[in-house]
């Protein structure tokens, strides 16, 4: 293969895809293009990469990574300096939504500020050691005038999320790194603040890393839009701050009365908070319902059993709490362990509270039908299960024509042979109802029934025609 067919092949493949074919193309696109004064732009890379190396030779970055991104920052005068940052507010968000799992998928994930200072470098040791060597470290310089194209610095320069794969790397020092980063603007003005980034291996120059960056860095913005302080015109009747942000419901929102799930007789839960509500879609059903039920909190190995008796990969789970937690806002969903962070009210947990009560009555009436009837998560089946075994105990041991009536006439009831035969020996002799529930209730138990309980059914409609 001549260079030119192997830079047009690496040119057109997906960022996705590092073969050692793409691997061997960049890098013989990459040695033309720096031993070859004079050129205009390299061919055979993306647009993107093509315009940032052109920046690096004008600034004159050296390519063979000779000389590392200098330190600009004491570490007394970097720790006063990220205290005062705006990026601080954010940092347990960055922490919650990528630190873990950079830490778990030995990565790591760093927040820079809008000069291209790194503030906080955080992730798998091993990883903070290797990049220790090349000087990806707190206090380092990683605009692209000093350490070539990489993905914050180049975010700093193009202003939108950015992915830049191994040998895309302008110095060869960083070329055996995969990055994806952000950029995170002040809410209101646009000013940029900084960037959140993400580095490692192979498994970052995927479309989820950058999801995950840019995820990030949207709820940071939305974060930040909350802690901001509202003028007076914006400010409620009771002198709080209203929950404003499409993302979720905020700190300064009215949050004392916590969070309600509507999820009895519906296959996607109702989430109402701070005065608004939210309807998430089944999987997030689940997780919000798994997560009232756990209480406490739960770590990603327990959710990912609670939502599926398939395995989850950990990658996944924490993409859908990602998404979730843009639903629903940092202030309302936890992580480490992952937990609903306001106080829960729930149907079936007030439907459960009635049945221990003894009330019930109410607890039917409250009851609309089983918990998210079509999720297969084992979590759900075991409450749906077991709150809908309780409350059909209760009515059968009541007695009262009226709830078993209701019972029956319910489609979760209609073919609840017993009950039907409760219903029978409420009513009055003689009555057609009695009648008619005797007969549904032998009608039913003809095919599956014992003999005993034929006769026994048979004596039942027999005396309820007499």
């Amino acid at each position: 293969m001549d260079t030119s067919t192997a830079a047009s092949s690496f040119a057109s493949s997906p960022i996705s895809t590092s073969t050692s074919a793409s691997a061997s193309a960049l890098r013989t696109v990459h040695e033309l293009f720096v031993t070859s004064p004079g050129t205009p732009s390299p061919s055979g890379v993306r647009r993107l990469v093509a315009d940032s190396w052109s920046r690096c030779t004008a600034c004159g970055v050296r390519p063979d990574g000779s000389r590392l991104p200098p330190l600009y920052r004491t570490s007394e005068e970097l720790a006063a300096y990220r205290c005062g940052h705006p990026l601080a507010v954010v940092l347990p968000l960055f922490r919650e939504l990528l630190g873990a799992g950079a830490a778990d998928d030995g990565h790591l994930f760093a927040v820079g500020d809008a000069d291209g200072t790194l503030l906080w470098v955080e992730g798998d040791s091993a990883a903070v050691r290797r990049a220790e060597r090349m000087h990806f470290v707190e206090g380092a310089m990683w605009s692209e005038a000093q350490a070539g194209t990489n993905a914050p610095g180049t975010v700093l320069e193009v202003g939108h999320p950015v992915q830049i794969v191994a040998g895309e790397h302008y110095s060869s020092a960083a070329d055996g790194w995969s990055c994806a980063a952000a950029p995170v603007r002040e809410p209101g003005t646009g000013r940029l603040l900084g960037v959140i980034d993400l580095s490692g291996g192979s498994t970052i120059a995927t479309p989820p890393a950058l999801a995950a960056v840019r995820g990030a860095a949207l709820l940071a913005e939305a974060e930040l839009a909350r802690a901001l302080p509202s003028p007076p015109a914006m400010l409620g009747p009771d002198g709080r701050v209203p929950c404003v942000s499409s993302a979720g419901c905020g700190t300064g929102a009215r949050l004392e009365a916590g969070v309600r799930l509507a999820a009895l007789g519906r296959d996607s839960v109702l989430l109402e908070c701070a005065g608004r509500a939210h309807r998430l879609s089944p999987r997030h059903s689940e997780i919000v319902v798994s997560l009232a039920l756990e209480g406490r909190g739960v770590h990603g190995d327990r959710l990912a059993v609670d939502l599926s008796e398939r395995e989850v990969p950990a990658s996944t789970l924490r993409a859908e709490m990602t998404r979730l937690r843009a639903v629903l806002g940092p202030a309302v969903l936890g992580s480490r362990p992952y937990r609903l962070l306001l106080p829960v009210h729930s149907d079936f947990g007030e439907v459960t509270s009635l049945l221990a009560e003894g009330r019930a009555a109410e607890a039917l009436a409250r009851y609309p039908g089983p918990l998210l009837p079509r999720s297969e998560a084992p979590a759900v089946v075991e409450q749906r299960r077991s709150l809908e075994q309780q409350l059909r105990g209760a009515v059968l041991a009541g007695g009262d024509a009226g709830q078993l009536r209701r019972w029956v006439s319910a489609a979760w009831g209609a073919d609840d042979a017993d009950a039907w035969l409760a219903l029978a020996h409420t009513l009055p002799g003689g009555s057609p109802q009695r009648a008619a529930a005797a007969a549904r209730a032998h009608a039913l138990d003809a095919a599956t029934a014992t003999p005993s309980q034929v006769r026994r059914h048979a004596a039942v409609l027999q005396r309820s025609r007499s």
